[in-house]
């Protein structure tokens, strides 16, 4: 059986090409992934912020329903 270099030239190309497809591919998906990261990470902040604001805001207005209540209002 005789190989053709040619073909196995043509082959590497190929091969090549497909690896430094693949490589790109995966930088993006990392880089992609590494901001989804970040912005879950704001996101989980903000939510911890927005839930102890509505904690407080509950308590204010628990609050002052418990001064009316004293006060005769109902």
């Amino acid at each position: 059986m005789i190989i053709d270099p040619f073909d196995l030239d043509a082959e590497l190309m190929r091969l090549e090409n497909r690896i430094e497809s693949l490589v790109a591919a995966y930088e993006q998906l990392r880089d992609e992934n590494q901001v989804l990261k970040s912005t879950l990470d704001e996101w989980m902040r903000e939510r911890v912020q927005l839930s102890e604001k509505s904690e407080m805001a509950k308590r204010r207005v628990e609050a002052m329903i418990s001064r009316l209540t004293s006060l005769g209002y109902e």
